[in-house]
């Protein structure tokens, strides 16, 4: 993939990302909160989903598809599905931290509880079977 691909496929991954960051009311105004049928939504730059497929949901399944497949676009968005690369819970724990090629980085907007339940949740979801489960402090040791 030539250097400007790289820079376009991450410019499109932010901006997806960032849909779901942005207050859904215009500058400066109010937003009387969620109401019972309205999902919440982050405020600001941090993701406010808990659970690993909420965050799944929320921030990865746009470019990896709901199924974990992946996609070929704009950009090549690798498939999750049966990754053997994922056995490595520290790769997969850099990846969401650090980001890699057209992946943004996610950990600026995770706390460590967030990105152990997205990473847990990918290595025993979509054909995959990493059942060693990846804890905060694993996610402190790679933010080191």
């Amino acid at each position: 993939m030539t250097q400007g691909r790289a820079s376009l496929s991450a410019a499109i991954a932010v901006t997806m990302s960032a849909a779901f960051l942005l207050p859904s009311c215009p500058a400066g105004a109010q937003s009387p909160g969620p109401s019972a049928s309205e999902p919440a939504r982050s405020a600001g730059f941090r993701f406010i989903a808990k659970s690993g497929e909420e965050l799944f949901a929320k921030v990865c399944q746009g470019c990896h598809m709901a199924d974990g497949t992946g996609a070929t676009g704009a950009g090549t968005y690798p498939s999750l599905a049966g990754n053997g690369n994922l056995q490595a819970s520290g790769y997969a724990i850099g990846l969401v931290v650090n980001g890699q090629r057209g992946m943004p980085p996610f950990g600026a907007m995770m706390s460590d509880d967030q990105v152990a339940a997205v990473v847990n949740y990918v290595r025993t979801h979509f054909d995959n079977r990493y059942t060693d489960a990846v804890t905060v402090e694993d996610v402190r040791a790679v933010r080191r």
